[in-house]
């Protein structure tokens, strides 16, 4: 269920969108999965919940760039909670064929958590591609305070997502574009 880290069955270095595909029930199961264990740090912890992964579109959700540009991601928030001193009670990181994950109980306020959250998720080179939610503990996700722009074109990523108005296609490509900007580094 939970793979280590770079045992993903994706074709070691290829291009974004390779990889094992994944059907409906699934993601349906990650997600439940994944409120299930959000659920149990609030319990436990009494204190916020932050998760992680990747807005990818299409049947695959990971593979080694994808992989890559997680762990970037990742760096980038422990960066930052290391810069404001917030302490993370419980972390679990999980590698499946639904996608990359990270569930942390964070010792901080939501809002301020939401704050990090989406400055990550502007400034970064791959941030477009990061979903990184807070779930307070009442156990509602925090909004955004603006709507994210569309990956192809500046409209409203949920109407364009809403209406299907770009293929699954044209997203990959331009998630190809975005991941392929760390190729050379």
């Amino acid at each position: 269920m939970l793979n280590p880290a770079g045992s993903d069955n994706a074709v070691e270095g290829g291009t974004a969108m390779e990889g094992t595909e994944v059907i409906l029930t699934d993601m349906l199961q990650c997600r439940e999965r994944r409120a299930e264990i959000q659920n149990q740090y609030i319990k436990k912890y009494n204190c916020p919940v932050l998760s992680f992964c990747m807005n990818i579109p299409g049947p695959v959700k990971t593979n080694h760039q994808i992989r890559k540009a997680f762990e970037q991601g990742m760096e980038a928030l422990f960066d930052a909670l290391s810069a404001q001193n917030i302490v993370i009670r419980e972390r679990m990181e999980i590698h499946e064929k639904t996608g990359d994950e990270l569930l942390m109980a964070v010792d901080c306020r939501a809002d301020l958590m939401k704050k990090i959250t989406e400055e990550i998720e502007e400034i970064h080179k791959f941030g477009r591609l990061f979903d990184m939610d807070v779930i307070d503990m009442d156990g509602t996700k925090l909004s955004r305070k603006t709507y994210r722009k569309c990956l192809i074109c500046d409209c409203q990523a949920q109407e364009c997502s809403r209406t299907r108005k770009h293929s699954i296609e044209e997203m990959q490509k331009r998630i190809e574009e975005i991941l392929s900007t760390d190729r050379n580094s």
